[in-house]
C-alpha cells in the first residue's frame, strides 16, 4: 500500500543515490567542489525532490507526471555527470559502473510509473 511518496520504490532509490553521489562529491579536489560536484549533488537530489513535490500533487494525475519527467530529466543529466567524473578520473571505473547502473535502473522506474501512474 502506497500512504507516501516514501513507500515508492523509485523514490528510495533516488534517495540513496543522491546521499551516494553526495559522499562522493566531499572526496573531489576542493577546485571542483563548487562547480561539477555542485552541479551533480543538484541533478542527484532533484530527483527524489520532485517525486516527492508530485506525489504531493497526486491528485492531478497531469501535475505528477509533469514532476516525474522533471525526475527523468535530472536523471539524464546526472548520467552525464557520471560519464565526466569518470573521463576526469574523478571516480573508479568499478564506482562509475555502479553509479551508471542505479541510473539506468532509476531511470527505467521512472519511465514505467510515467506509463503506469492512475489517479484513483
Amino acid at each position: 500500500m502506497i500512504r507516501s511518496y516514501r513507500d515508492l520504490e523509485v523514490y528510495k532509490r533516488s534517495y540513496r543515490l543522491s546521499l551516494e553521489i553526495h559522499r562522493i562529491t566531499l572526496t573531489l579536489p576542493s577546485f571542483e567542489r563548487y562547480e561539477l560536484a555542485s552541479q551533480i549533488r543538484r541533478a542527484a537530489v532533484s530527483i527524489p525532490l520532485n517525486i516527492a513535490e508530485g506525489y504531493g500533487r497526486k491528485n492531478s494525475e497531469a501535475e505528477f507526471k509533469h514532476f516525474l519527467r522533471n525526475s527523468l530529466g535530472s536523471c539524464n543529466e546526472l548520467h552525464v555527470l557520471i560519464d565526466m567524473f569518470r573521463d576526469l578520473g574523478y571516480v573508479a571505473e568499478d564506482v562509475y559502473e555502479k553509479l551508471n547502473k542505479e541510473c539506468d535502473v532509476l531511470g527505467r522506474q521512472l519511465n514505467k510509473l510515467l506509463r503506469t501512474w492512475q489517479t484513483f
